[in-house]
């Protein structure tokens, strides 16, 4: 019987990998399989769940539905919600006010004018460290004030109403200077022609800026946004058709400085209430003249400088005129650019520009805002580098006194200026 053999093996001691080979027609029915889409529709929040991604879904289809809506529509979206807010008085005697409306409006202050009204109109009383207006992209300098114009308007001076009580007599004085000034200003700027003049008109502004818990009630520990409200009543404002150019270009912006604030608005005090939200330029939403160029504001009447200055608050004096163009022109510009469909998730692309003249018949402040932004939400305002800028003057002085009927020492400077305010255009 022949005996067993033992064969060896012929597979080699050491083997190569094993690599998975997928055919052709597999890689083929996965692809088909991946581009195909699902059967089922995502899994979302519950628009009616009391959680923290029901309420961000709630947030974002409000968001998308403003976006998709006219402009009327969305005006009347973003102010639907009635919450307690804070009323800004643009005329307020509160200390260092200027500074609290800078941080609610995000603001920078430059003193003087822009450089298209001259370089050398600077405040009457320099300021230590003041900054120049930004540079960059000059915008284009504006027009000259012919001689037949400054003496047309030098003529409609009336005498009579300088001397007499703000309420009854320079609130008056200012409405007649005005139209006056515009009808004659009208034959060389032909803007002006086609401008509207508002008297006593109502100008809202509602916005959002920073946010805060909620102490009582059954919203408690809830984070809300903090929410003002600006109603303004200048003594007169005009409107016109096209916007005027902008004092500087978005991006001078982005190194201002803007105070912060970081006590609660009602320390300043300012005091929450609850009524509807106003957005309103003082005209309708379909009035072509859509646009503000100037807007005229008188101090009250308990606003006296001699009086301030024996309480020891001289400091206040230019403080309250600062808060005053600040305020009304941001709830000016702020409303214009509500009017043609921004919003603080659709900022403006591009500036907005008014501008402002504050009086008690012998002392004249000017005012130039450029409204830069509004995304001023929490949401919104955390990348945002864009700041808006106010330019403003110290207080000039028009006249020296009245004797006998007669104005001494008219400032003509003060009078150009003004009229060169009434001279800019597009």
């Amino acid at each position: 019987m022949a005996a067993r053999a033992r064969l060896p093996l012929l597979f080699p001691k050491t083997l190569p990998p094993l690599q998975r080979q997928r055919p052709a027609h597999t890689e083929a029915a996965a692809a088909a399989a991946a581009a195909k889409e699902p059967a089922y529709p995502p899994v979302v929040p519950s628009l009616t769940a009391k959680s923290k991604a029901a309420r961000q879904r709630q947030a974002d289809e409000r968001v998308q539905r403003i976006r998709e809506s006219p402009v009327e529509e969305k005006i009347s979206l973003f102010t639907r919600i009635q919450r307690k807010k804070f009323v800004v008085y643009p005329q307020t005697f509160a200390r260092n006010a200027d500074k609290w409306y800078q941080h609610f409006t995000k603001t920078a202050y430059i003193p003087g004018l822009p450089e298209r009204f001259g370089p050398g109109r600077r405040t009457t009383t320099p300021v230590a460290g003041e900054e120049s207006s930004p540079a960059g992209g000059a915008p284009a300098p504006a027009p000259a004030v012919d001689g037949a114009a400054f003496a047309d308007i030098r003529s409609l001076k009336r005498k009579a109403f300088l001397y007499r009580e703000q309420e009854q007599n320079v609130g008056p004085f200012v409405r007649n200077m005005v139209a006056g000034l515009t009808h004659s200003v009208g034959r060389f700027n032909p803007l002006l022609r086609l401008s509207s003049l508002d008297i006593a008109p109502r100008v809202n502004f509602y916005w959002r800026r920073g946010q805060r818990i909620i102490p009582k009630g059954h919203r408690r520990g809830r984070l809300e946004p903090t929410r003002f409200q600006i109603d303004d009543e200048p003594q007169c404002q005009i409107r016109i058709t096209q916007q005027l150019q902008q004092f500087a270009p978005l991006e001078a912006s982005y190194a201002a400085d803007v105070p912060e604030v970081s006590f609660a608005p009602d320390l300043m005090p300012l005091f929450r209430r609850q009524y509807d939200n106003h957005i309103f330029t003082g005209a309708k939403l379909p009035d072509p003249a859509c646009y503000g160029h100037t807007q005229f504001h008188l101090v009250p009447d308990r606003y006296h400088r001699d009086r301030m200055a024996r309480r020891q608050q001289s400091d206040q004096v230019e403080v309250f005129l600062r808060a005053n163009g600040l305020a009304s022109l941001f709830a000016w510009t702020g409303a214009q650019a509500m009017y043609q469909g921004f919003w603080p998730h659709e900022d403006v692309r591009r500036p907005f520009v008014s501008q402002a003249v504050i009086t008690d018949g012998q002392f004249f402040s000017f005012f130039c805002y450029q409204l830069n932004t509004v995304a001023l939400s929490v949401e919104t305002d955390a990348s945002n580098p864009r700041k808006n800028l106010l330019w403003g003057t110290e207080s000039l002085r028009l006249y020296e006194s009245v004797q006998d009927g007669e104005v001494v020492g008219l400032d003509d400077g003060v009078v150009k200026l003004l009229v060169q305010f009434l001279m800019n255009q597009p």
